[in-house]
């Protein structure tokens, strides 16, 4: 418990204080945001805004975790550093994507090729690390596709079909694991459109994460205090508790973040924070198996998302007609007239809600089995 509260404390007082420091230095550096000349009019007061936040958020979630496991005496675990990867690794991506824009002073930055590439790479050397090193005959991440348990649909079922098996078992392992963090980080990647938009609605979701690695660690089937009456309860989940503390880490330093980037924005997040975010979600839904959960406690982001593959699609096949103003659905409400703050309060609260359902799903299935 001590591990969780420091990393929380430790993190958030980093990006709390230290930010203004990494502001000037961004501006120094001429790290401005650029702003699309096709997007809301108001929006082209934040030219010039200092970006790729997202530095201090990885920063200060690194600092928060090692340093409460340092104060404490505890040790790492193989699932809080594959998240902690996972983060770094599309952080990466994210910076390179934000440099080249800020270099040639353009809206676009890597392809959209370029960047799904990037993450595919970041992807699999998440998913075949995280089928090794197991405790108690138990890896980070299962070969099955989760919902709030390990489900019956096991890849590594295909293994028994000779050499053609075990090639499909592991390519669509690997397929599932990408689309999903594929899925999510650009889902709060087009979500990063309003001050505080996605690092609200990303406190939520990865809060979620903290209290079911909690409610896991507890219930754990390698617990050493669990109630024999609720063994058959128990979670399968090789480091529960250690997946809460680097949740608590990440979400105590987006909110002390949230103090400069709420409107008016200071800094934003830039495509390496959304995108680190975005494969922090991935992987805590990932290792706790709780992947399709993520409808729920990722909802605002699959709404997000949805909007913009709606669009897309009514575009091209009505030749250019639209369902909305502007894509992502957020623009949309702005350009309706909404103000800025009011579509974020609102989008937090349709996102706090859908987290809630999760969590309150999650929950549901422990009292009903």
């Amino acid at each position: 418990m001590r591990d969780l509260l420091t990393s929380g404390a430790l993190s958030m007082a980093f990006t709390l204080f230290l930010t203004p420091l990494f502001i000037r230095l961004f501006r120094r550096l001429q790290w401005g945001q650029f702003i699309r000349d096709d997007g809301p009019q108001s929006h082209h007061a934040k030219r010039g805004t200092a970006t790729m936040g997202g530095i201090i958020i990885i920063l200060a979630t690194l600092f928060g975790y090692f340093a409460a496991l340092l104060i404490n005496g505890d040790p790492t675990s193989v699932s809080a550093l594959l998240v902690l990867f996972m983060m770094v690794g599309l952080g990466l991506v994210g910076f390179i994507d934000d440099f080249l824009k800020t270099r040639n002073q353009r809206s676009l930055g890597l392809g959209g090729w370029a960047k799904v590439a990037g993450q595919v790479v970041v992807g699999t050397v998440f998913a075949i690390l995280a089928i090794n090193f197991p405790r108690n005959g138990v890896t980070p991440a299962s070969t099955s596709v989760s919902v709030i348990r390990d489900i019956p649909i096991d890849f590594m079922s295909l293994t028994r079909f000779g050499v053609i098996g075990v090639i499909l078992a592991y390519a669509l392992y690997l397929i599932w694991i990408n689309f999903i963090v594929t899925a999510t980080s650009n889902g709060v990647n087009v979500t990063d459109g309003l001050d505080g938009l996605a690092a609200g609605a990303s406190i939520l979701a990865i809060g979620s994460y903290i209290i079911i690695g909690f409610w896991q660690s507890i219930q754990s089937c390698f617990a050493s205090k669990i109630d024999p009456a609720n063994l058959y309860k128990c979670y399968d989940v090789r480091d529960p508790f250690d997946l809460a503390i680097v949740a608590t880490a990440i979400v105590g330093a987006i909110v002390g973040f949230l103090w400069w980037n709420t409107s008016p924005a200071q800094i934003f997040l830039g495509d390496t924070g959304s995108l680190a975010l975005g494969g922090a979600v991935a992987a805590l839904a990932i290792l706790s198996h709780t992947e399709l959960l993520l409808l729920l406690i990722g909802g605002l982001f699959v709404i997000e998302a949805g909007s913009v593959i709606v669009q897309r699609l009514y575009f091209k096949l009505t030749h250019g007609k639209r369902i909305f103003l502007m894509s992502p659905i957020h623009h949309h409400f702005e350009l309706k007239g909404w103000a800025e703050i009011t579509v974020v309060v609102r989008f937090w609260i349709i996102g706090g809600l859908l987290v809630a359902a999760g969590v309150g799903t999650f929950y549901l299935e422990w009292l009903a089995r």
